[in-house]
């Protein structure tokens, strides 16, 4: 295997989660879905769709915003109409965050909107090689970062 290669995916990756660049895609996803909808919310309307109902202190370690973070953005959905808090039944005292129905799709749209972004990126690539790079990085995020680790 190249020795270059993981300084090469590190550095890709590293342009990839700069803060700007995850601003500038939020705001992308998010233009014009609604005054609550921004690129401040949009963690945890995301993060609510990829792990179902859970705890703000549950949804703030899995989206790297502390509770309290969680809790002011989730109002924000709330009055929107896109995100409920319910009872947790394993524990009466315990609060949900659960999306709405409008809620998830919002979150459809955003993905729709991403899906849409990221195959015009591989507009000038040869079909088979897109979809090699594809499933090559499913494989390594699945592999080198499981879900359950």
């Amino acid at each position: 295997m190249d020795d270059d290669l993981g300084e090469l995916v590190g550095d890709a990756l590293g342009i990839l989660l700069r803060r700007d660049a995850r601003a500038r895609l939020y705001r992308d996803l998010t233009e014009g879905l609604g005054a609550a909808v921004d690129p401040v919310t949009y963690p945890v309307l995301s993060g609510l769709a990829r792990n179902g109902s859970c705890s703000a202190a549950d949804l703030a370690g899995r989206i790297g915003l502390d509770r309290s973070g969680v809790t002011r953005r989730a109002s924000r959905l709330e009055d929107a109409g896109l995100l409920r808090r319910e009872l947790d039944p394993a524990d009466g005292r315990a609060t949900l965050l659960a999306l709405t129905a409008a809620g998830q799709q919002t979150v459809d749209t955003m993905r729709r909107r991403l899906a849409d972004q990221l195959s015009a990126g591989f507009a000038d690539w040869p079909p088979e090689q897109a979809r090699a790079f594809a499933y090559g990085l499913r494989r390594f995020v699945d592999e080198t970062f499981p879900a359950d680790s």
